[in-house]
């Protein structure tokens, strides 16, 4: 039976905030199929897991450099799992660097042909970087992504592809992030001094990308036509005073689920190529209506307009200022989110199969 060894290159468990490192974290508290993982000492060590560890120094480093070395230390940490005489499926996530270092070290112990490597990809659009696209994309066996949208644009935009490609969207854990009773929400309200309010929130890192100046200026405008409105945002902090805006600054994770329940409105006016834009499932298990930006994997997540409004030119301030209204004056509707919907439970259950799929493949030649 192979072997599922997951190259890392956050120590897992992950006490900082990631989506794939939050997944992992829970997987691997739960009913899971992998074996090792190679990556740096973590604080504390998952049961059951054969880890090896990463060793990163000042002088490792400059020698790398100098030699034009690549991820040796990660190769050094892996050639202490390698058995030669067996068979294993090799994970790798959002780690481009180390697809063509990897595949010429199991070249050079003759055995590629004994292994598998996946390369889960949170992005959106595909990777293409001159001849670096041919010795990614020729090197791996299959590639995972977070929607089918993306797997379109990949079809169309890279000739020659890995035989293999899975879609595995992002999961939440639906046990913390769940619609609350009218009762208890006016409750969280009235606790955040916002019960009389429209409560509109924006929650993401303090990027120029995720379209929180762009926001402001929205409501610079809507706040003059209707003052029964407030806008919390979450993960950013500004010196100057807003007026119907409260800045909240970083929010630990296990706080956020309130923020979305008190909420009615959730927005999402990213202005880059998103891969799924989890914060949005977040939103969506909260019972909040989502206003998004009609970009990168967004749209499918949204299942392309069924369970949010999309703003089809996310740059125009206009264009989220009327949709905004739309909202305020009842001009939506709010679809049932099935339970199981992007579930962390469903995400396990999906990750055992992909990892199931390899392993039929990998005993069947199916890999290069």
């Amino acid at each position: 039976m192979p072997t599922v060894v997951l190259i890392s290159q956050m120590p897992l468990p992950y006490s900082g905030i990631g989506s794939w490192t939050t997944l992992y974290n829970n997987y691997l508290r739960n009913n899971h199929k992998i074996d090792s993982i190679v990556c740096s000492k973590p604080e504390e060590l998952f049961e059951g897991i054969l880890y090896s560890f990463v060793k990163v120094t000042f002088v490792s480093k400059l020698k790398n450099r100098l030699l034009k070395r690549k991820k040796t230390e990660y190769l050094k940490a892996l050639d202490k799992l390698i058995n030669p005489q067996k068979k294993y499926i090799i994970q790798v996530v959002d780690n481009y660097g180390m697809i063509k270092p990897l595949q010429n070290y199991l070249l050079s112990k003759g055995i590629r042909n004994n292994c598998y490597i996946q390369f889960f990809y949170h992005g959106y659009p595909p990777y293409v970087q001159k001849t670096a696209t041919l010795d990614f994309y020729e090197n791996i066996d299959e590639i995972i992504l977070l929607t089918k949208d993306s797997y379109i644009l990949h079809k169309k935009e890279i000739k020659l592809m890995p035989d293999f490609f899975s879609i595995l969207p992002n999961g939440i854990n639906t046990d913390s992030f769940k619609k609350i009773a009218d009762l208890e929400k006016n409750k969280l309200k009235e606790q955040f001094n916002v019960e009389d309010k429209t409560v509109f929130l924006w929650c993401s890192n303090d990027r120029p990308k995720k379209g929180l100046e762009l926001i402001l200026e929205v409501w610079k405008n809507l706040y003059v036509q209707f003052e029964n409105i407030v806008l919390l945002v979450v993960g950013a902090e500004r010196e100057k005073e807003i007026k119907g805006v409260r800045f909240l600054g970083k929010i630990p994770n296990e706080s956020l689920p309130e923020y979305y329940q008190l909420s009615d409105c959730y927005l999402f006016p990213t202005l880059c190529q998103e891969g799924f834009g989890l914060s949005l499932i977040e939103a969506l298990h909260c019972g909040c209506h989502c206003i998004a930006s009609a970009l990168g994997g967004v749209p499918e997540v949204l299942q392309y307009g069924k369970l949010g409004r999309l703003i089809e030119n996310p740059h125009l301030v206009v264009e989220w200022e009327e949709a905004i209204i739309d909202f305020l004056k009842g001009k939506f509707e709010i679809s049932n989110v099935p339970e199981n919907l992007y579930s962390q439970e469903q995400w396990n259950v999906e990750m055992n199969t992909i990892i199931e799929n390899a392993k039929f493949r990998l005993k069947n030649n199916s890999a290069k």
